[in-house]
C-alpha cells in the first residue's frame, strides 16, 4: 500500500507511502487521483489533509528506475495525464510539506489549495541542474502562488528555498512549529472544515476561475520542451549527476 485514505471529523487523510523520498509515478499520481476524486462526493470529507510517510514530503518522478528510467517522454505523458485530473477536484486540499518538496514533488505541493511547512522544509525547482523545462504545472502554479519574478528565480537558480522563505513569500500558508507539520496542516484543514461546505465549494471554484483548463495548457506546452530536452546531453548530464549525488558540467549541447 503506497497510499492509505482516512476520514475524520470532515478531513480525508490521503498519506503517501514510499518512505524516504516518496518518489511519485503514474500510479501513484493516478491512486491520489481517484481517492480524492471519490471524495469529492462523499459528504463526510469536507477538505483534504495530503502527506506523505518519513522524512520528506516528495521527491517528484524517479529517474534512476521505474517507468522514467525506461522511456521519460512516455511516463511523462501518462503521469501529467493524471495529474491534471487533479485541478479538477472541488475538494479544498491541505499538503503538510515536511522535509524537502523537489521538481515534481513541488508541483504536487503547488497543486494543493494551502501548503504547511516548518522552518527546515526545503522547496526547490531543480529542473534547470536536471537539464530540462519545468514540468506538472509549475508554469502556472508557481508564478500563480508566488508571483513571476520570485518563481523565475527559483526556477532558473534552482535554489532551495527554506520554510521561512517560503511563508514570506506565499509559497507556504502556515510555519509550523518544528516537527508540527502534520499537525498544524490538520487544524487548517479543520478550520475550513468548520466552514459552510456549499460556500467553501462555490467560493473555491470562483476564485480558481479557469485553472484547470491553463494547467492543461502547460502541461501540453512543458512535455513538449521537455520531449527536446530529453535528448541532449545537458540533460543526460544533469540525471546523471543527480542520480551520483554530483555537481553537473552543462555544455549547452
Amino acid at each position: 500500500m503506497d497510499l492509505s485514505v482516512t476520514v475524520d471529523g470532515g478531513v480525508a487523510l490521503l498519506e503517501m507511502r514510499r518512505p524516504p523520498a516518496n518518489h511519485f509515478d503514474e500510479a501513484l499520481i493516478g491512486r491520489i487521483v481517484d481517492a480524492a476524486t471519490a471524495l469529492d462526493d462523499d459528504p463526510a470529507c469536507r477538505v483534504i489533509l495530503l502527506a506523505s510517510e518519513g522524512r520528506h514530503f516528495c521527491a517528484g518522478a524517479d529517474f534512476g528506475g521505474g517507468d522514467f528510467a525506461a522511456d521519460h517522454v512516455a511516463a511523462a505523458e501518462r503521469l501529467y495525464r493524471r495529474a491534471a485530473q487533479l485541478f479538477d477536484l472541488r475538494t479544498p486540499i491541505v499538503a503538510a510539506v515536511q522535509g524537502t518538496a523537489v521538481g515534481g514533488g513541488l508541483g504536487l505541493a503547488c497543486a494543493a489549495d494551502f501548503r504547511v511547512a516548518e522552518a527546515a522544509t526545503r522547496f526547490v525547482a531543480n529542473f534547470g541542474k536536471l537539464g530540462f523545462h519545468q514540468g506538472f504545472g509549475l508554469s502556472v502554479t508557481l508564478p500563480g502562488l508566488i508571483g513571476t519574478q520570485k518563481a523565475t528565480d527559483m526556477l532558473l537558480t534552482a535554489r532551495r528555498v527554506g520554510g521561512e522563505e517560503a511563508f514570506r513569500i506565499g509559497l507556504a500558508d502556515r510555519l509550523a512549529e518544528p516537527g508540527r507539520v502534520r499537525d498544524t496542516a490538520r487544524a487548517l484543514a479543520l478550520e475550513i472544515a468548520a466552514s459552510a461546505p456549499l460556500a467553501v465549494r462555490s467560493m473555491r471554484a470562483t476564485l480558481r476561475g479557469d485553472l484547470a483548463a491553463r494547467v492543461r495548457r502547460a502541461l501540453d506546452h512543458e512535455l513538449a520542451e521537455q520531449r527536446v530536452h530529453w535528448t541532449t546531453s545537458d540533460s543526460a548530464e544533469g540525471i546523471a549527476a543527480s542520480l551520483a549525488r554530483r555537481a553537473p558540467v552543462f555544455t549547452g549541447e
